[in-house]
Parts: structure tokens; sequence; C-alpha cells
């Protein structure tokens, strides 16, 4: 079940807010200030009624949280300046022709194949009930020139899907600008909202609300 979102909490870092508090009420063990967790209060209580002081909680790392939207922001402002031009360079009117010659290059050699193949089985035939022919001889030497204008439109295909695969490879990712200090700054941003508030908010509130609650009753 959600709780209400802290006015300065936006949705989407909802879901680190619960974990940076799970984690710490996963390491309660590890930590002597939390020595009360499952005697004083259980686990699912804490993290209600951390849920319910979301507002509270947050607000000690407030400058720290408001660095990060901004630096993110800021990163998402540059990465949506980048993408126009990285959509406009293959929308440049070369679709259309790639995508002609990669039909003229798987077509022509399938044709020729087909070529091939009937001109030399039509030209077997009559060579062998009429030698004496030319006609059959003809078609023989047709099918030999489209079986080889096969053989090099199948070269030619194989070239061209090496040139497609060598033009996709991965290493475009990185062609885009240098993405790497915005995304440390990101991260170091991230990194330090995350720390304070699980040093400033979310660890003071949990001892505060072990040391408010009543100590376990003991068996006699």
């Amino acid at each position: 079940m959600h709780m209400n979102v802290a006015p300065h909490l936006l949705t989407e870092d909802r879901a680190e807010y619960e974990r940076v508090l799970d984690d710490a009420l996963s390491t309660a063990h590890a930590r002597p200030e939390l020595a009360g967790v499952g005697s004083r209060l259980t686990v699912a209580q804490l993290r209600a009624m951390t849920l319910n002081a979301t507002a509270l909680v947050t607000s000690a790392a407030a400058s720290e949280y408001d660095h990060f939207v901004k630096v993110r922001e800021q990163n998402r402002a540059s990465a949506g300046a980048r993408d126009p031009d990285a959509h406009d360079r293959p929308g440049s009117g070369t679709g259309t022709g790639a995508g002609v010659v990669a039909i003229v290059t798987v077509m022509v050699p399938v044709l020729a194949g087909a070529a091939a193949v009937i001109f030399l089985l039509v030209g077997a035939v009559l060579h062998a009930l009429a030698p004496t022919v030319a006609f059959g001889a003809t078609l023989l030497t047709a099918g030999l020139v489209f079986g080889s204008l096969a053989a090099a439109g199948l070269l030619c295909a194989a070239a061209g899907l090496l040139v497609t695969a060598l033009r996709n490879s991965p290493v475009e990712v990185s062609t885009g600008g240098p993405p790497a200090a915005p995304d440390d700054e990101l991260s170091r941003a991230r990194e330090a909202w995350r720390h304070a508030l699980l040093e400033r908010g979310i660890l003071p509130f949990l001892r505060d609300a072990l040391a408010a609650a009543p100590p376990a009753p003991t068996d006699p």
C-alpha cells in the first residue's frame, strides 16, 4: 500500500526512496542503534511508519535531492537536444534508396540463378537430342552466363551484409557525443541524495521510532 508522496519528492523517485528504506531495514541487525527492530517494533511496522512520514524523512536531504533533480533535468535536456540530429540523419531520404538497393541485391542472384537452371536444363536436353543443333549450345552458354551473374550477385549480397553489420555495430552508440561526464555527475548526485536520505533522514527516524516505542513484554 503506497502512502501519499511528499510534496517535494517526485513520483518517479518514490521507488528509490523505498529501496533505501528497505536496505536500511534489511541491514538493521548490523546497526547497534537499531537493535530494537523485531522486539520493540517489527520491520513491517517501521516500514509503514517511515512511508507515512515520507515528507518529514525526505526533508532532511532536501538540498541533495534538489541538486539531483536539477542534474537529471539538465541531463535529459541535453540528451533531448541531441536526439533530433540523431533521428534526422537516418531519415534524410536515404531509407528508400537503401530499400531499393537491398531488393535488387536479393532479387538479382535469385532471378539469375533461376534463369541459369532453366537455360542449362533446356540446353542440355536439346544438346542431347540434337547435338548438331547450335541452339542447344547457345542455351548452355546463356545458362553459364546467368550462373556467373548469380554468383556475382551472391558475392555482392554478402559484401552488403558485411558492410551493414559493420555500420550497425555497437561502436556507433558512443558517437552521439560524450555522455560519460553527465552520467557520472548524475550518478554522484543520486548517490549523494541516497546517502543523505539514509544518514540524516531514515536512520534517525527509525531510531526515534524505536526509542518512543514501549519495550516488548518479557515472559515471566
